[in-house]
């Protein structure tokens, strides 16, 4: 059960210090690559059981329609990676163990038994619609709230620029998931 929901972790992929986006990075609207470093604090409340929780650091780079997400513990054991690309999901546990899915979505359903949005998280991260979203937002123009299916986005800034990156996310989806990103750092795309 503990891999299952570390897995769970990998799958959702994200509170405290910050460090401001890097004003080279394209304006927010523009942005079709990147890469992020930051913090995952993962809840998962499930009926008839107890409330799990787990969190830890992530490495992400969205790059050409495909993603590698690095999650690691708190102190920078590596629990899981991720590689997705339109063909091919593939994770990789710290244990050696390798699962493989033309869909992430599926992958992930796979291995947590949930059903996660991991083809949505690149678009929701900027604040775009995955698919078909309701979007609110705020007065510089920047998103506050995500509605997708199931799903919730509130979005927080660490200043007042209508293209600033968000620096906090929260992902949940009907009382059961809780996901918060704490992004220290958004980077070009290598």
């Amino acid at each position: 059960m503990k891999f299952r929901f570390a897995l769970l972790v990998a799958a959702g992929l994200i509170t405290g210090c910050a460090s401001t986006p890097p004003a080279t990075l394209a304006p927010r609207d523009n942005i079709r690559n990147f890469a992020l470093e930051g913090r995952f604090a993962l809840r998962v409340t499930m009926p008839g059981q107890a409330p799990q929780n787990s969190g830890g650091r992530l490495t992400w780079t969205h790059q050409n329609r495909s993603d590698r997400v690095l999650l690691s513990s708190p102190l920078g054991y590596g629990l899981a990676e991720i590689d997705t690309t339109p063909e091919l999901s593939r994770l990789r546990t710290a244990d050696g163990k390798t699962r493989e899915s033309t869909d992430p979505d599926v992958l992930m359903e796979d291995v947590t038994g949930q059903r996660l949005p991991v083809s949505r998280l690149p678009a929701w991260l900027l604040g775009r619609s995955g698919g078909s979203a309701r979007i609110e937002a705020d007065a510089h123009g920047r998103p506050t709230r995500l509605f997708e299916d199931d799903w919730r986005i509130d979005y927080s800034f660490d200043d007042e620029n209508s293209s600033s990156l968000p620096s906090r996310l929260t992902l949940t989806r009907q009382g059961e998931i809780e996901l918060r990103l704490r992004i220290e750092e958004w980077k070009d795309a290598p």
